[in-house]
């Protein structure tokens, strides 16, 4: 099957995911949605999100996978561990019903940053076969900062040691005397 856009992949796949949950005795909720994108409240190494009911207008859980992420794989594995979430509202955090839920299903590791088992790995490329290519390219944000636009120079006092930072522009125009001292600053650097 081919999928117009990764939200639309992101849905079949939790479609293809609710009978996982069912086969362990879990319930993924009947108003999830799942997006590709970063959450707010994303902390720095967070490559998924699941917002709780009490955040949706309408009460559906709310599901973030990083769009850093581009394997399928990995994708559906950080899928999975926030559809957990989903089908206790969040209630376990990373405990008791989560754990069991996520060694039911496959996931090993850290509960805090799971990955898929042999056997989880195994049913996830499958399942990703089925769903067919992932239409996403990974966004890598470290590259969208460009290159300081304005570099800062720095004015100094050989007296006192009273320093400024200023742009070209105004460095040109002029230093500033010391406000300590009185003496003219120098440019460093």
């Amino acid at each position: 099957m081919t999928y117009a856009n990764r939200e639309s992949w992101l849905e079949g796949a939790v479609v293809e995911l609710r009978p996982w949950f069912a086969d362990i005795g879990a319930k993924i909720p009947d108003q999830v949605r799942v997006a590709c994108g970063w959450s707010k409240r994303s902390g720095k190494n967070a490559i998924g999100w699941c917002w709780h009911t009490e955040a949706s207008a309408d009460q559906s859980n709310e599901i973030q996978i990083s769009p850093e992420l581009d394997m399928p794989i990995r994708v559906l594995a950080t899928l999975v561990h926030e559809l957990i979430h989903a089908s206790d509202n969040g209630e376990s955090k990373h405990t008791g019903y989560f754990r069991k839920t996520a060694l039911a299903l496959g996931l090993k590791g850290p509960m805090t940053a799971t990955t898929a088992g042999d056997e989880l790995y195994a049913k996830l490329s499958k399942l990703a076969d089925n769903l067919g290519t992932y239409p996403h390219a990974a966004l890598k944000p470290q590259l969208q900062m460009g290159k300081q636009s304005t570099r800062m120079l720095k004015g100094f006092c050989d007296d006192d040691g009273y320093t400024i930072r200023l742009s070209r522009k105004w460095a040109d125009v002029g230093l500033p005397d010391c406000p300590v001292c009185g003496n003219a600053l120098e440019l460093q650097g």
